[in-house]
């Protein structure tokens, strides 16, 4: 047994490993446990997206964000709209952070991309905002509506923090300009090589 688990209650199932989650002496093992089942404790987790705690939902979020199974998608999308801003945070950084992804699972963009779009245009709170241009930066390539939204986000947002973050993903942004595709990156070099002449 690995040692982290040793403390856990004895012969738990994973609905109450998940239950645990919204137990603050108990969430970290119980997301310790829970990461480690990886994709045999989905269908808990499925069922923790909808339970009353946001803390729970919270943490189902994170470890989803690590183990997305495509039968979760619909269940994190419906917690976009959750009252709790941490619940919405958290379920569009799940549906979208690539980086974090231990499986081969990324939800469809076109599922989305018009949600976030239009929670970053209404959604109150600024840390959700936050977590939003993260899920609608990586498109800036290849979706306009995106470009259009995130230049908006830019100037006129009412928080610093988002207005910086969507500078990021705008033409001479830096992660614009790290994730511009290299054969766009080529053609500019080409360009601005026959112009320095």
């Amino acid at each position: 047994m690995a040692a982290g688990l040793r403390d856990c209650k004895p012969h738990a199932s994973l609905d109450e490993f998940v239950e645990d989650l919204g137990v603050a002496h108990r969430a970290q093992r119980a997301r310790y446990h829970l990461m480690l089942m990886g994709s045999a404790a989905v269908d808990a987790l499925r069922r923790g997206l909808h339970h009353a705690d946001p803390k729970v939902r919270v943490g189902c979020c994170i470890i989803l964000d690590h183990h997305l199974d495509s039968s979760c998608v619909p269940d994190l999308i419906d917690n976009l709209t959750h009252h709790d801003p941490e619940v919405r945070a958290w379920a569009a950084h799940a549906l979208a952070c690539d980086k974090c992804k231990e499986g081969a699972c990324r939800p469809g963009e076109d599922e989305v991309i018009p949600l976030a779009i239009e929670m970053l245009r209404t959604d109150q709170h600024h840390f959700v905002r936050e977590r939003l241009i993260g899920v609608l930066g990586p498109a800036v390539h290849h979706r306009a509506d995106v470009m259009d939204v995130l230049v908006e986000a830019h100037q006129r947002d009412s928080h610093p923090t988002v207005r910086k973050l969507a500078g990021w993903w705008i033409p001479g942004g830096p992660r614009f300009e790290r994730t511009r595709p290299r054969q766009r990156r080529q053609e500019r070099a080409v360009v601005s090589a026959i112009t320095a002449r």
